[in-house]
């Protein structure tokens, strides 16, 4: 099989308990050798794995993981050496927003009072 080198998007890992359940959920997978992360970005290379359940288990476990890019491990070395050179470039990705649903204020029902009045019938006791 040919070596993957696979680059997830994860939500912000400042926890250190965010961090290890990325990592641990990564190595759960078969074939993985090597696991990083590099600020938000899982870096994940294996052999023969499969990339697509990877990014889905990692969704269930911590809520947010886009992937990025899988390439063959053999341009692992020419893409650090590339990446050095011209790390002052940035990917334009149009960010995902979650928009909340419209507010719709209902007004309240107006009351049906009617006031008969004190004296309006009058009864005799007899």
């Amino acid at each position: 099989m040919v070596k993957q080198k696979v680059v997830v998007k994860l939500a912000s890992l400042d926890d250190s308990k965010k961090r290890t359940k990325a990592l641990k959920t990564a190595v759960s997978m078969e074939g993985i050798v090597s696991v990083s992360i590099d600020r938000d970005r899982l870096v994940v290379v294996g052999d023969g794995t499969d990339v697509v359940s990877l990014t889905n288990m990692l969704r269930k476990k911590l809520g947010y993981a886009e992937l990025i890019s899988v390439t063959s491990g053999d341009d692992k070395i020419k893409e650090e050496k590339e990446g050095k050179i011209s790390s002052g470039s940035k990917s334009s990705s149009t960010p995902s927003y979650q928009y909340g649903c419209p507010s719709v204020y209902s007004y309240p029902y107006p009351y049906a009072y009617q006031d008969s009045g004190y004296g309006s019938k009058s009864y005799s006791i007899m």
